[in-house]
């Protein structure tokens, strides 16, 4: 019998492509405060944050009372444009991402998990546009934890689940994701189709990055020594 094990996935940028939706509402959030919009590229560097973070990293200058208005506005920015766009719904999955949950979701010795800088609400509208909460073992969000790349989402995604962390995955596509892997003894895997380049996955210590969830079983198969 193989012993239990975990593979925990970030969710915007390496499940769901959801980078307009959040490079939209991050502009629509500055426009509201009068103040000029982050370049598309500076937004995309921060997804993987959770909110408040992101809105102070994209504006160092702000105070906190600024920053947590602009919160406020990307939440109803975004809320906004889930209504006039069809919900989650109109942020795809990567091409592979519902096989790859199927086929380790029949394994019965693996747990999945999701970690993510998604509030909550957030993460249930995108389990229910797609029809994949049921997938999912343990879910993990910003409501509940520090922003990553801390490791409590995954400390908590090990107690729910009872895996050692050695037998224990991160998959991600930003160096927030592979930071808090490593933090929480996780291996690690890069996605190379986010918001981050596959440089600097590499360069804050990704065990590998893949370019193609086809990539994902052999990886896995290499670190658990289950390969051939």
């Amino acid at each position: 019998m193989p012993p239990l094990r975990l593979v925990v996935f970030d969710m915007d940028g390496t499940l769901i492509d959801s980078q307009d939706f959040i490079v939209e509402a991050m502009q629509r959030a500055f426009a509201a405060m009068g103040q000029a919009a982050p370049a598309r590229a500076d937004i995309l560097s921060i997804v993987g944050l959770s909110l408040p973070q992101a809105v102070a990293r994209l504006a160092p200058d702000m105070d906190a009372a600024a920053v947590a208005e602009g919160t406020a506005q990307y939440k109803q920015a975004f809320i906004d444009l889930r209504a006039a766009r069809g919900g989650e719904a109109a942020a795809p999955m990567y091409d592979g991402a519902r096989a790859a949950l199927e086929t380790l979701h029949a394994r019965d010795e693996v747990f999945l998990g999701v970690a993510t800088g998604k509030a909550r609400r957030g993460l249930d509208h995108a389990y229910h546009a797609h029809d994949i909460g049921h997938f999912f073992h343990t879910s993990q969000t910003a409501d509940d934890h520090p922003s990553k790349p801390h490791p409590s989402m995954l400390t908590r995604t090990l107690a729910d689940t009872g895996v050692e962390p050695s037998q224990a995955v991160m998959i991600g596509d930003t160096t927030f994701d592979i930071e808090m892997g490593r933090a929480a003894g996780f291996r690690t895997i890069g996605v190379s189709w986010g918001y981050h380049p596959v440089a600097a996955l590499h360069a804050a210590g990704a065990d590998v990055v893949i370019d193609s969830f086809d990539g994902l079983d052999p990886v896995l198969a290499q670190f658990w020594g289950t390969a051939g």
